[in-house]
């Protein structure tokens, strides 16, 4: 017979079971939504709303069952710090957000054409009800083109082999599975009753994606495409608006919005008098990529643009990102760390990101509290110097709201406004309650700053506890594909590995003096082989799209085997004519001495798709029969390239984030129980000698209590003995409150 408290954590166990798959309960968005020029409305009331974009395959969608059971100890603690999206979307809506907004990726959703994947982090309509649960709204953004430095812009691959395609213009192919997709996706959101036209909490919808950045390449297509695209959104009857950012001739009745730092000031406005001011991205800090530097936006920055814009009529400000988290796979797109908008109010880990969240918390209260005069109330604006002005929004009925801006970015100014003297910083807005009482300034930050802290819990430093796989070089005779000519890398990996092999025989019959192996290629990566001895290594970065590598080289008399591994890291985002774009090898000579040189690009060459530690899925330390591993004495474990590690531990205590320190390895990815948490090159340093990233996020979900399976794959050679486990916290301002709760 089972005493009362177990019994109890047996109830508890079964209602986490039963609230992580039921439907979320309660409609908390009013039916019907419709819009004029001042803003949104919704059931009939203006809105003026304040909007976060957390994208749900970023997250973990929730705790591993086995996890939290394995947590049930005699108190029975009820562990839901490790639960991401209800954590990361209740701490938003704490700071003063009404929207969550996100992309739909239809290359996680149909990763083969017809077939579809919503389980796990793919689960928007989980995401979707979750949001709905905790009383906020949703902006869908669908696209289907999403950018979002994400790989391909979330286009599937197998797109760009259907014939005559042409991706985002006024193409038959493209339009017709476009919108199938879309259509869909709409269809998902009506059965689960989710837009809120039905009572659900989707107030928004977007189609395309920032499509003005590339309209001008498709000369007259580009504008057709941009008129079918907004009727054929339309004509799918969700019951909310539609919209379009950076669309400046978004069709009637698509509202077109602002992305961008400053939109305050860049943003012209809505192309008809009938439409509300949006501004659908705000972009806290900026996207990371692999030798870049990290960006940092300030807390007051933020701020200031955010109230001017609400000064200038704008009703809708979406923070881009409020929580970036965490490109697990090969989901980001060319060169970006996985590290998403580490710097938004909530970081990769979900942690709280101080000052950031706090100030512009005190400003979504500020301005709501008056939000009856900025929502109905006739706008005034003032000169009160050469550089400041004021704008007030006065009614008889709603009140009256005052903001003060000092565009000055040198000094402080004192400003004299209904015979009042109100002294503001530089570059600063103050908030007028009743137009008399200075409730928030932009550039006073009254919240203290924190600051995250790793601390290391378990270093893999022992050789016995790795074991070690070397990939085997493949040769010329090893290639299944044979042809007298470079084949385009993508067009034979299907973007379903980074990595194809080039190999070719290349007789020596007279003496060489100095030989070197000269190369070029649009890929990102490349390693060169001969006779199976690494040659060397180059690599391109955002910046240089063409990897060009000279290295001397070791012949024999006799036949020789080259090898050359090109790889990806991630597909581009952007672009008009994204299907034209071709990686992988071009050009390839030897060079003898200073002159003589030995064209190669028109040999025969042989091609091989992936890895062999792919196909054995070793990922997963899978039978390992076939294959032989490799000592594990330390000396023959460091520094060996395309070798695969792999390790046990067990779950860190407590229930803060956790993270993989690989600041002594190269270049590869790495694997937790089977689940990839992304990319990692740590030896690509930003201009000031550091890596872009060291530590890599291991969601608490993805593990077990103990026996967890680590594997790495390293392309470069590098140091695992030097790997260790981390828990992440914060210090500071507001520190019981960051963690994941």
């Amino acid at each position: 017979m089972m005493s009362g408290r177990v019994a109890s954590c047996w109830i508890l166990v079964a209602m986490v079971v039963v609230l992580s798959t039921a439907s979320a309960g309660g409609d908390t968005a009013e039916k019907g939504v419709t819009y004029d020029g001042r803003s949104l409305i919704i059931d009939g009331q203006r809105k003026l709303l304040f909007s976060g974009s957390i994208h749900y395959p970023r997250s973990t969608p929730e705790v591993n069952v086995l996890h939290f059971i394995s947590y049930i100890r005699p108190l029975c603690f009820l562990n839901v710090l490790l639960m991401m999206w209800p954590s990361l979307i209740k701490k938003t809506k704490e700071g003063g957000i009404d929207v969550i907004q996100t992309y739909v990726f239809w290359n996680l959703h149909e990763p083969k054409l017809g077939q579809y994947d919503f389980s796990g982090r793919n689960d928007l309509v989980k995401f979707i009800k979750e949001i709905r649960s905790q009383g906020l709204y949703v902006c869908l953004r669908i696209g289907p083109f999403v950018e979002a430095e994400w790989n391909y812009g979330g286009l599937p691959f197998w797109l760009r082999d259907v014939p005559g395609m042409v991706y985002r213009t006024d193409n038959e192919p493209f339009k017709f599975h476009m919108q199938r997709f879309t259509s869909k996706i709409v269809n998902l959101m009506k059965s689960e009753g989710l837009y809120a036209s039905q009572g659900g909490p989707i107030i928004l919808s977007q189609i395309e994606n920032e499509y003005g950045n590339v309209e001008a390449g498709f000369h007259e297509k580009g504008a057709s495409y941009v008129k079918w695209a907004a009727q054929m959104a339309v004509g799918l009857q969700t019951g909310v608006p539609w919209i379009m950012c950076k669309q400046p001739d978004a069709p009637d009745p698509v509202i077109n919005t602002c992305n961008g730092m400053r939109c305050g000031e860049t943003f012209p406005g809505p192309n008809s008098p009938n439409k509300p001011k949006m501004w659908t991205e705000d972009w806290t800090s900026f996207y990371q990529f692999y030798g870049g530097e990290p960006y940092i936006r300030s807390a007051e920055d933020i701020a200031f643009h955010a109230a001017l814009f609400i000064a200038k009529n704008g009703s809708y400000i979406n923070y881009y990102m409020y929580h970036g988290g965490t490109n697990f796979g090969r989901t980001s797109s060319s060169y970006f760390i996985t590290g998403y908008y580490d710097q938004a109010p909530l970081d990769e880990y979900g942690l709280l990101r101080q000052p950031k969240y706090g100030h512009l918390k005190e400003l979504h209260a500020a301005i709501k509290s008056s939000a009856n005069p900025l929502l109905n109330g006739k706008q005034t604006v003032l000169s009160l110097g050469p550089m400041q002005q004021a704008y007030v929004f006065e009614d008889e009925n709603s009140g009256c709201v005052a903001f003060l801006v000092n565009n000055d970015a040198r000094k402080a100014i004192q400003m004299q406004f209904r015979n009042n003297a109100y002294s503001l910083l530089p570059k600063s807005i103050g908030i007028l309650q009743d137009c008399k009482t200075l409730i928030y300034e932009t550039a006073k930050v009254n919240v203290a700053k924190n600051m995250r802290v790793t601390t290391p819990v378990q270093v893999f430093n022992v050789p016995d506890k790795w074991e070690v796989f070397r990939e085997s070089i493949p040769t010329f005779s090893d290639t299944p594909l044979k042809t007298n000519a470079l084949l385009e890398h993508t067009n034979l990996t299907k973007d379903r590995t980074d990595y194809l092999w080039y190999t070719l025989r290349f007789e020596s019959s007279s003496p060489c003096a100095n030989p070197s192996l000269y190369i070029e290629s649009l890929g990102h990566v490349v390693h060169v082989f001969v006779n199976n001895a690494l040659a060397g290594s180059g690599h391109g970065s955002r910046n240089i799209t063409a990897v060009k590598l000279q290295v001397p080289v070791s012949l024999i008399n006799g036949q020789n085997n080259i090898s050359i591994l090109s790889g990806m890291v991630g597909l581009p985002d952007s672009g008009a004519y994204m299907e034209r774009k071709s990686y992988g090898l071009t050009k390839a000579q030897i060079s003898c001495g200073e002159t003589n040189a030995i064209d190669l690009s028109g040999s025969q060459w042989g091609h091989l798709v992936g890895l062999l530690g792919d196909k054995v899925r070793l990922h997963q330390w899978a039978n390992l029969k076939s294959v032989k591993r490799s000592t594990n004495d330390a000396g023959l474990i460091k520094n060996c390239p395309l070798a695969w590690y792999k390790t046990m531990f067990d779950e860190p205590s407590g229930d803060g984030p956790v993270g993989l320190n690989m600041g002594s390895m190269g270049k590869g990815e790495v694997w937790v129980n089977g689940q990839s948490i992304g990319r990692y090159w740590v030896s690509f340093l930003t201009p000031s000698g550091h890596p872009s990233q060291s530590i890599y996020h291991i969601p608490r979900a993805f593990l077990k209590p103990s026996g967890n399976l680590l594997v790495v794959f390293e392309e470069e050679g590098g140091d695992p003995l030097g790997i260790s486990l981390n828990t992440i916290s914060v210090i500071g301002s507001n520190q019981a409150q960051s963690q994941l709760s």
